[in-house]
């Protein structure tokens, strides 16, 4: 029996930490794209340098998709484990290919990956030949898999290079040979034009766009991509990349960036951003601008340090003590996750408040294609002004937001202070106008208003059942709501999540039947919706195993509730 592929199909590769999966992952990703195949990838793994059961999923795609899927059309597991570790995916439509005496699954297709690396020179080389099997699988052009890999690999010895061709032909001869797959899904010649971008990769972008200078982070899984990636940017583009001894001092330099005039970025994850609390507080006393990304994993304490949820909105919305305002954005797509950060800067500046980037692993480790971002739009805003003698930086204005000077611009005197001040930035204890201070502090609320972001609605106006999302949920939720082909149901997602957008109530109200989609087990944005417009999302689908939503598992829990 043939099985035929016309329009989506989802690869999984599985093995062990150090077997190359991300090597192939990444071959693949490049030559599907040049072929003008739509591509997306998402990965899961242990916390482990070596060994372990990890595995990527390909999604290879007619028309463009980005969303994670249950369904594993073709495995190829490098280890024994693979098939346990992914046995609740596995189907009997699930065509398994590898070393039959390693893995020793029935019925699967002995295809000995190890052995044809062997014969080109060692085991090494078995990850360009299982690259090369599935770019035969699917027939891209041999010629561009030989020229893509010699470039791959442009940088190692002559011999490198000619045994990695020799096992990408190999393996391209084994998987075009292959009987009993059939695969025929329509190119886009528009895709070969695309970005091929991970989330860490926007957010980056965006960090660029936004005018940043100044980088400063402690590696922390699954934020140390941005970290990486801008410090890869700095000389190019003049940037201070700072590897800081903890979290503590990665807040308070960020903030002494940003009193002296740069425009920093704080990259970390929940168990970083728990530490920097306190420097958080000192950002909302001292008004400064702070734009800090957080990519969320599962807690509490060091929790699943390598797998995903989106649970630390509460943490973002009460960090700090005392109250003074922020902002708190949450990407769903590369293309937000780029224009969003890039805004955050301006944000930032010009309301003088912490900007605060959620996103998580799934968001920051997948990758995908994606159209060019139209940079030519955006522009830094400074909103830095030139001191004069009698300057005071915390003089109360009528918005709440004061003039910011930076020392050494202007005559005049740029003097901030932890404790409570007066409006020349000394320590005060005149409690009504500390009063005072706390109103100016808090009317940036109102002026911040203008510049909320209201939710997107996916689907047909005359909703009846309203499905709500917010973050890297967004792909997921409004593909699994397509495939259920009901007309009267739409996707209300949040990217722009606080100050809460007073739009949303009117959304919310009018459905007769709401639904919200939430990675996390105590459905966090549920409880600001209700805080914020006294509308109650009982019907909640929550997951918080540290893996994110398929889109058949959220298809088959929205239509329990329809």
């Amino acid at each position: 029996m043939i099985k035929t592929i016309t329009d989506d199909l989802a690869i999984v590769l599985a093995g062990e930490a150090g077997q190359g999966l991300q090597s192939i992952e990444s071959i693949l990703a490049q030559l599907l794209k040049v072929s003008g195949y739509n591509f997306f990838s998402a990965s899961e793994f242990m916390s482990r340098v070596r060994g372990g059961a990890n595995s990527t999923e390909i999604r290879v795609s007619a028309k463009r998709a980005a969303g994670f899927l249950d369904r594993i059309d073709i495995l190829i597991p490098l280890h024994k484990e693979s098939i346990a570790h992914l046995k609740k995916r596995i189907t009997p439509e699930t065509i398994v290919i590898g070393e039959e005496d390693k893995i020793g699954y029935p019925g699967m297709i002995d295809i000995q990956f190890t052995r044809m690396a062997t014969e080109l020179g060692g085991a090494v080389y078995a990850n360009t030949v299982a690259a090369g099997f599935i770019c035969g699988l699917l027939k891209i052009a041999e010629q561009e898999c030989a020229n893509f890999i010699l470039e791959y690999f442009s940088r190692k010895s002559e011999e490198i290079r000619s045994r990695n061709l020799a096992a990408i032909k190999k393996g391209y001869a084994a998987g075009k040979g292959l009987s009993g797959i059939h695969i025929s899904m329509g190119k886009n010649a528009a895709v070969k034009t695309d970005l091929l971008l991970s989330g860490s990769d926007a957010i980056s972008l965006g960090a660029l766009a936004g005018g940043c200078d100044y980088v400063c982070g402690y590696p922390m899984s699954p934020s140390t991509g941005v970290l990486e990636k801008m410090a890869s940017y700095a000389k190019k583009f003049a940037i201070v990349v700072e590897q800081v001894e903890d979290e503590i001092g990665v807040v308070n330099m960020a903030l002494g960036a940003w009193y002296a005039g740069a425009r920093a970025l704080v990259t970390t994850s929940g168990g970083g951003f728990a530490l920097m609390c306190e420097g958080i507080s000192l950002c909302g006393m001292i008004e400064s601008p702070l734009v800090l990304h957080l990519a969320q994993r599962p807690g509490p304490a060091t929790g699943l340090p390598t797998r995903t949820e989106q649970g630390d909105l509460d943490m973002v919305l009460h960090a700090g003590h005392g109250d003074f305002p922020r902002i708190i954005l949450a990407p769903g797509t590369l293309a937000e996750g780029f224009a969003l950060t890039q805004m955050a800067f301006n944000l930032s500046a010009k309301y003088q408040v912490p900007v605060f980037i959620l996103t998580d692993q799934f968001f920051v480790d997948s990758r995908t294609n994606t159209p060019a971002f139209n940079a030519g739009d955006f522009k830094v805003e400074k909103h830095i002004v030139k001191t004069e003698k009698d300057y005071k930086r915390f003089s109360l204005t009528d918005n709440g937001i004061s003039p910011r000077g930076i020392p050494g611009y202007g005559s005049g005197n740029v003097c901030v202070d932890s404790d409570e001040h007066d409006e020349d930035g000394r320590i005060t204890e005149d409690l009504d106008l500390r009063v005072r201070m706390v109103d100016k502090r808090l009317k940036k609320f109102a002026a911040i208003g203008p510049a909320i972001i209201p939710p997107r609605l996916v689907g047909d106006g005359n909703f009846r059942t309203l499905v709500v999302c917010w973050g890297s949920t967004f792909n997921t939720v409004c593909e699994a709501v397509a495939a259920l082909g009901e007309k009267d149901i739409a996707v209300l997602h949040f990217s722009w999540l606080f100050p809460f957008p007073d739009q949303a109530g009117a959304y919310l109200r009018k459905a007769a039947n709401r639904i919200i989609v939430e990675n996390n087990s105590s459905a966090q944005l549920a409880r600001l919706i209700r805080q914020a417009t006294g509308v109650a999302i009982e019907r909640q689908v929550l997951k918080y195993n540290g893996l994110p939503f398929a889109v058949e598992e959220v298809q088959r829990e929205i239509r329990k509730f329809i």
